[in-house]
């Protein structure tokens, strides 16, 4: 590849500078968010990520893959040749079009299956639906979660703290069963865990201890399926700018400063993710397995 053909992501430069800096505005939204009004607005690979066919004839199942890290996933995959089937909430369709487009304009079979994952049957309904519609099934990207940030236990309802349960664990639970009768020697499940995992914040109690399970059930499932030649790992992003953050997910004094106490000063942006998604999809990584991978600017807790 000539130096007139490389994306300005892939040249050498300063990671401290690369991308925006906080302090960002006060910008709330009500859930799930969107990514337009987001200020500066999230970089998930439109234009940045350039593939090589690292995934050519792959079929993928990513959760939550309108916005954020999935978003930037299924952009990638379709440009290392993957065909990708997305999920999201109905009320985001609008985000997961884009995404779809994208996938097709990368020349490869776009999927969209909107709906609620914190229902059982509908979970069981959506791999059911890529398998019939990709022809098979090889990657799955457990991605897709709940964040509310809540400063006192005494505010964390019975409500909010099933929910986030069911969206971070129950669902990748009942995903995962539902997708392994379809999977093959070579396939590999990822599953979006985070730096929460293991240091948790003080106003993420509920979301922390989801980031947890994931953790355990990256590694006990990993050890299930390894003789059936499928590679299972987890990835813990740190402090990373999507519609997550200022939808509820943290209070907006931290969205204004997001990012600033990581070594890099700076929150990830979703395009930043993608490398390593596509590693762990490949066969490139064919002797990793029971992972969980950090990406974290050098996070300190936030």
């Amino acid at each position: 590849m000539s130096t007139q053909t490389i994306p300005d992501r892939l040249t050498k430069q300063n990671p401290l500078t690369q991308y925006p800096q906080p302090p960002f505005p006060r910008q709330p939204q009500s859930r799930p968010g969107d990514i337009h009004k987001m200020d500066p607005e999230p970089d998930h690979g439109e234009e940045s990520y350039v593939g090589t066919g690292r995934l050519q004839g792959r079929k993928a199942l990513i959760t939550g893959g309108d916005s954020g890290i999935g978003r930037a996933a299924a952009i990638a995959y379709a440009r290392e040749g993957a065909d990708v089937a997305i999920n999201y909430l109905p009320s985001e369709e609008q985000n997961a079009r884009e995404v779809i487009k994208l996938i097709q304009d990368a020349g490869q079979k776009a999927v969209a299956i909107p709906g609620d994952i914190s229902q059982e049957s509908f979970c069981q309904q959506l791999v059911e639906g890529a398998v019939a519609e990709l022809g098979g099934l090889d990657i799955l990207v457990n991605n897709a979660g709940r964040q509310t940030s809540q400063q006192s236990i005494l505010d964390l309802t019975t409500e909010q703290f099933d929910n986030t349960f069911k969206v971070n664990v129950y669902a990748l639970f009942w995903i995962t069963k539902a997708a392994l009768p379809h999977l093959e020697p070579g396939a590999t499940i990822i599953n979006t865990a985070s730096v929460q995992s293991y240091d948790p914040s003080e106003s993420l109690l509920d979301y922390a201890q989801t980031k947890a399970c994931i953790v355990s059930f990256t590694k006990s499932l990993a050890q299930q399926v390894a003789e059936k030649g499928i590679r299972v790992n987890a990835v813990a992003p740190g402090p990373f700018w999507t519609a997550l953050q200022p939808s509820g997910g943290q209070p907006q004094e931290k969205v204004q400063q997001f990012g600033a106490s990581t070594a890099l000063k700076r929150p990830g942006q979703p395009v930043e993710c993608s490398p390593l998604y596509v590693l762990l999809a490949s066969q490139e990584s064919s002797y990793i397995t029971g992972e969980v991978m950090g990406i974290t600017g050098g996070t300190m807790p936030y």
